[in-house]
């Protein structure tokens, strides 16, 4: 009988799944259709993650990864397997994650879509070629073979060496001053100039009066000399003691600048000493291919007038417009070739058909910004999972459940219509569309909602309503209810009016061209436009530089071990008026807090400190006379030695990826038995670090020092956090809220301009509502908040509003309009109007 049932679920269509235990998740049993567009809603933290990904999907990876060889699936980055009693009637799943594009430069938007594999095809076979040269195959169009790469720069587009102006920028100094900026600091510097006084050279005049020679010698040879060396003494005294042939300290052997630099960079496994060395290097445009990468035979190879390297920095939106005539056989090349060459005509026309084809998901998505040679580095979570999500609807696939995670992230709500219109082709096509959202729109347009709750963390894990979405409305448990049908109308906040303004001109960068804009002050301002219409170059790179510049700090640049990705600089602009009003600026991003597991919340705030004085405090941990170290678990004394605090031990398994089990000695609580011997209200330090954020807030009631920042951390919508959760595993939106309840506690000083881009990603509206009531609070006290923005929530309870468009790319990078919400949403130009005139109406 049990059997017949199965098979009956399965034939009607439906996915049932019995007894899911992963995470938070509380025994759950659901049936969800098939073929249709279902979405998994909930606070965050609520276990919707966990329910459509840690179980649905790893449950198709898994049924997936049997059928391949034990060696292939070494190859796949295999998720856990999960806890669930049963799934039936799961079909092949395809997962497409919020994720931190490659780190690598040499992956692009044309690599990730394809469309580069298309274009070289398209250049050896059909391209023109200069009279006499020979057929050139796909690869020689590749910056990443050795048949294309250019030989000089191989691929680079640049050559990096070192000058005498990089590594002594100020000839002032004397080598004893470190006029060689670039020498390594501490021991190794000062050996380096031990070395230079054995040799005869003079370490205490101005470098700019050491003879041209010497100091080229000094920062370029090749020559690497070891002499003895005599150490704490004097340059004559140095020279005495080798006239007296005396035993020297040590015997050190000299390296020149450059070679220390050029050495470091290409092989110090260190991402802090690459970036310490990078600044002193320099790159020049190589000479051979003028930047473009490739060989000069590549290079002389032409596709409507253009060689491969310029066509693919043109945006995808213009080249659309070039391939089109030659997709519906309109180009009159097209139509000479028909006559002169008809196999190569054939081949033009079809590469172009396919190609047009691609493109117009690309445009729909609202990518046609983007150019092919965009680096994937440089593009948020959001369009890359776009870039994904344009690649399957090419496919093809039949019968596949896709499982997307917030897919309207990062999107303006004219792009999330473009987006949902994709969504219902790859439906149509007769694929399962399961999607984990906050996004209301999308949530309307569901054929089916599984909402998981009520709360989040230990209180979450429920599936509290599963059907077609009319229905949640009867379901009083659930906090998406009251957002997803108007229960909450909108409250008309008071407008505050700006004292001061600050005003920047000629602002030149990305797309803004020459631009002039007024921020505020003293109120919060949201920043709107669709995607790529020059927002976050405007106020998270151009306002953000110019106001370092402006308060004397240097810019902070993200850790990077790639000289290629190059940072876009503010070509030109200044402010203009009122930077005299600020004191301060903090930008609040979505960097990630730590790189490594055993970077996390409570580490990354400063809460741990407050809590490892407490446990050090007790009667215990006195009279044995522990400090607070000893409940680190990155300090020798007090961490389990098997697993060395981290808590795991990798098992290896042949043919199976590495795994990760609880460390067998410790149990998975990176502390020794003597550390967890010490109690604090009855609690051990990995008892502490267990607790979400709400757990603690009440735990530590009593400890103002601790609930304090933990109250802050459950207002900014982190309550279902765990203390002890690794940096690693917390999404973008979940690092940016952490930096602002750290920025919170820091105690307000007034006159300071918080800068936030996107705040509100990966939040649930409820959770929105928590963030606003903070922005809203530093505002209160004397502050400016901008942010960049595309929550209609956040924006129509903002003072003031600048809308940048109307499109994006060329198309944008202007004012549209800048008022009150209810002035911008009146703008008949602006794409945000319409949206924002819904929201300010309560619909």
């Amino acid at each position: 009988m049990q059997k017949e049932n199965k098979q009956n679920t399965s034939a009607q269509g439906y996915v049932s799944v019995k007894g899911a235990r992963q995470n938070n998740l509380k025994n759950v049993s659901v049936e969800i259709p098939r073929n249709t567009l279902v979405v998994f809603t909930g606070i965050s933290g609520s276990g919707k993650s966990s329910l459509a990904f840690g179980t649905l999907y790893a449950e198709a990876q898994r049924r997936y990864l049997e059928s391949v060889s034990p060696y292939a699936r070494r190859l796949f980055n295999q998720m856990p397997i999960p806890e669930v009693d049963e799934i039936i009637g799961l079909p092949p799943a395809v997962a497409l994650q919020q994720q931190r594009s490659s780190g690598s430069t040499r992956s692009t938007v044309g690599s990730v879509t394809t469309l580069s594999n298309l274009l070289r095809m398209l250049y050896s076979r059909a391209g023109d070629y200069p009279a006499g040269q020979p057929l050139l195959y796909a690869d020689s169009f590749s910056t990443n073979t050795p048949e294309g790469a250019c030989p000089e720069c191989h691929g680079l587009g640049k050559i990096y060496t070192v000058t005498e102006k990089s590594l002594v920028p100020d000839d002032t100094l004397t080598i004893r001053e470190r006029a060689i900026a670039a020498w390594p600091k501490a021991w190794q510097g000062k050996n380096l100039r031990d070395i230079l006084v054995t040799l005869g050279y003079d370490v205490d005049i101005p470098w700019k009066e050491l003879p041209q020679e010497q100091r080229d010698w000094i920062l370029f040879t090749e020559e690497t000399p070891t002499v003895p060396v005599y150490r704490d003494r004097s340059p004559q005294e140095v020279q005495e003691a080798l006239k007296r042939n005396e035993q020297p300290s040590y015997k050190g052997t000299y390296t020149s600048a450059k070679n220390y630099i050029l050495h470091t960079y290409a092989n110090s496994p260190s991402a802090s000493m690459k970036k310490r060395v990078a600044p002193y290097m320099i790159g020049t445009t190589c000479p051979t291919c003028n930047g473009k990468r490739l060989r000069p035979e590549s290079l002389s190879v032409t596709f409507a007038g253009y060689d491969i390297a310029d066509i693919s920095s043109i945006p995808l939106q213009r080249l659309h417009a070039i391939f089109s005539p030659y997709n519906d056989g309109s180009a009159p090349e097209l139509k000479k070739l028909k006559a002169t060459n008809q196999e190569k005509a054939i081949v033009t026309q079809r590469i172009a058909e396919d190609f047009v084809g691609r493109i117009d998901v690309l445009l729909d998505l609202g990518l046609g910004y983007l150019s092919l040679e965009r680096s994937t580095p440089t593009l948020s979570p959001g369009e890359h999972q776009r870039l994904r999500l344009a690649t399957q609807v090419r496919s093809n696939l039949f019968g596949v459940v896709y499982v997307l995670d917030e897919p309207s992230a990062g999107l303006h709500p004219a792009d999330t219509e473009a987006l949902l219109r994709t969504l219902a082709m790859l439906k149509s096509g007769g694929n399962s569309i399961f999607v984990v959202e906050h996004e209301l729109e999308v949530i309307r347009q569901a054929d089916w909602l599984v909402d998981v709750g009520p709360d989040a963390g230990a209180g979450g894990g429920t599936v509290l309503y599963s059907g077609p979405p009319e229905g949640l409305k009867d379901c009083i448990a659930s906090k998406t209810r009251t957002h997803l049908f108007n229960e909450l109308p909108h409250q008309q906040s008071k407008r505050r009016e700006a004292k001061e303004w600050l005003t920047l001109s000629g602002i030149t960068r990305n797309n803004l061209n020459k631009l002039e804009v007024s921020f505020p002050l003293g109120v919060l301002t949201s920043v709107t436009g669709i995607s790529g219409s020059g927002k976050s170059s405007l106020v998270s790179q151009a306002l953000v530089d110019l106001m370092k510049e402006h308060l004397g700090n240097a810019t902070a640049e993200e850790e990077t071990e790639d000289l290629l990705q190059e940072e876009v600089k503010t070509l030109g602009g200044h402010i203009s008026a009122g930077a005299e009003h600020l004191k301060r600026m903090v930008v609040v991003n979505q960097k990630p807090i730590g790189r490594t597991p055993r970077s996390n919340l409570a580490t990354y705030t400063g809460l741990f400190d407050t809590v490892r004085k407490l446990f050090a405090s007790t009667e215990l941990a006195k009279s044995r006379k522990y400090k607070a170290g000893r409940f680190s678990f990155n300090v020798g004394k007090g961490r389990c030695p098997n697993c060395e605090g981290e808590g795991a031990v990798m098992v290896e398994l042949l043919f199976l990826p590495s795994v990760y089990a609880p460390c067998p000695v410790c149990n998975g609580t990176r502390y020794n038995d003597q550390t967890l011997e010490i109690t604090y209200n009855d609690k051990n330090i990995a008892q502490v670090l267990d607790m979400t954020v709400s757990q603690a807030t009440s735990f530590f009631e009593e400890d103002p020092s601790v609930s304090k920042p933990l109250r802050l951390l459950k207002d900014v919508g982190l309550g279902y956090l765990r203390l002890g959760q690794p940096a690693t595993e917390l999404s973008g939106g979940e690092a940016q809220r952490i930096k602002l309840a750290k920025e919170l506690q820091r105690g307000n000083r007034g006159k300071t301009v918080y800068i936030l881009d996107e705040p509100t990603t990966g939040l649930h509206p409820t959770d929105v509502e928590k963030l606003q009531t903070q922005l809203n609070n530093l505002v209160e006290t004397g502050n400016t908040v901008i942010v960049v923005e595309h929550d209609m929530q956040v924006i129509a309870a903002s003072d003031w509003v600048i809308d940048i468009g109307p499109g994006a790319g060329a198309e944008g990078g202007n004012i549209v309009s800048a008022g009150t919400p209810e002035t911008v949403a009146a703008n008949k130009q602006s794409k945000t109007a319409p949206y924002l005139k819904r929201s300010l109406a309560g619909k």
